[in-house]
């Protein structure tokens, strides 16, 4: 048998002095001290696993920091864990993950870093509908909950609220807690396969087309208001988006960088396009002399529409072409994204303009004819001798008389 090993008092401990090479000075009950040639100390604790039976050390961390007394409670409370099946490693490891969970792990925190780790892969107008949810939405309701213990009847009356007022957002909101979930499953702040269970937690709505004037005698006091209208970077953003068809939130956050004046032709760049490919705008030559407009009112900045409040985003927000709509008193008539239905619906049926030509520059291109729809070669002609028509016609409407 081993021979057994008498408690020491502190003061050996204390005293012990360091040699070439670390040695072991025990204290009985499989707790000891190692002394290392530079002098420091560390407490350990030998144990065998109660898995496999083999022999292990848990550090019981530096003297003189942990007295003796304090390294015998602790080496008692790992012999208790090894007498109930545990391995106080493992337990440790354990505490330790709860404690990064607890620290990293409150919902508003997780859902940023997943907002920024989403950012490199996303297009803007994407990112920037998941931000307004996350912020608006989902973190007043969600804040301070830690994520590794987060349960569906939490998130449940978050999205019923959410969908009252805004049923679409509220199926992206479900969409963008899910990913947020499995972001923190993946970085340790959650336990892995413990998924919400959000499918259903939401009614199904039925969807409504985007609200879209496409009749002439209604598009004539829409563009006479739009002509009208106080703000002169909203008006221009709002003609702009009306000329190219291009989603609002491209035209809002258009850089100077991609647009030609001397070619005018408008170059959005992948990252910034919901199909992720670069787009070729024609620009008619309405769309040149306004764009000229805005070049001597704000001075070329970065963005074409600079922020008027330089608040949130330092370019203007999208947000505010549909309350400039709702102001003219088109809520529920058209919509900033209807400008793209007017233009493929009077395109076709008004100007008699091929629907390839009209999906080509509305970025529509299925997948399997993503190369053939933005082969500039194929397309570049049609579409800008079409875009200038469509100007033609939106000046001639403007025109009339009320």
């Amino acid at each position: 048998m081993p021979k057994r090993v008498e408690p020491k008092s502190e003061v050996v401990f204390r005293v012990a002095k360091p040699r070439e090479r670390p040695y072991l000075l025990a204290d009985g009950n499989g707790l000891a001290l190692r002394v290392w040639p530079d002098g420091s100390k560390t407490w350990l604790l030998r144990y065998r696993r109660p898995s496999t039976g083999k022999e292990n050390f848990i550090s019981l961390g530096p003297y003189p920091d942990v007295s003796l007394v304090d390294a015998r409670k602790g080496a008692a409370t790992a012999r208790n864990l090894v007498r109930e099946g545990t391995d106080p490693v493992e337990h440790r490891r354990t505490e330790s993950a709860a404690r990064k969970r607890a620290a990293e792990g409150a919902f508003q925190l997780v859902a940023q870093q997943w907002l920024a780790f989403k950012r490199k892969e996303w297009a803007d107008e994407t990112y920037r509908k998941a931000e307004f949810v996350v912020r608006e939405y989902l973190s007043p309701a969600l804040r301070d909950k830690p994520i590794s213990t987060l349960a569906t009847p939490e998130v449940k009356p978050a999205l019923e609220r959410i969908a009252v007022h805004a049923p679409n957002l509220a199926t992206k909101a479900r969409q963008y807690v899910g990913g947020i979930v499995t972001y923190a499953i993946q970085h340790g702040l959650r336990e892995d396969g413990v998924p919400l269970s959000l499918r259903g937690v939401i009614p199904r709505h039925k969807k409504g087309h985007i609200p879209a004037i496409t009749k002439p005698a209604e598009i004539t006091p829409l563009v006479q208001a739009i002509n009208m209208y106080k703000s002169p970077l909203t008006r221009g953003a709002l003609k702009l988006t009306m000329l190219t068809g291009l989603r609002p939130g491209v035209v809002a956050a258009a850089p100077w960088g991609e647009i030609d004046l001397d070619r005018a032709e408008w170059h959005v760049q992948a990252s910034r396009m919901k199909m992720q490919h670069d787009h070729i705008v024609p620009l008619p030559k309405q769309a040149v002399a306004l764009l000229k407009e805005l070049e001597s009112l704000t001075g070329r900045v970065h963005y074409v529409f600079p922020s008027p409040a330089r608040r949130k985003t330092p370019h203007l927000h999208r947000d505010a072409l549909s309350k400039a709509l709702r102001e003219m008193g088109f809520q529920g008539k058209h919509a900033t994204h209807g400008f793209r239905g007017m233009l493929r619906t009077v395109g076709r049926e008004r100007l008699g303009v091929d629907i390839d030509v009209l999906e080509a520059q509305l970025a529509h291109a299925k997948r399997g004819d993503v190369q053939k729809a933005y082969d500039r070669t194929t397309f570049d002609d049609d579409r800008r001798r079409v875009m200038q028509e469509w100007a033609d016609y939106i000046d001639r409407l403007g025109n009339a008389k009320p």
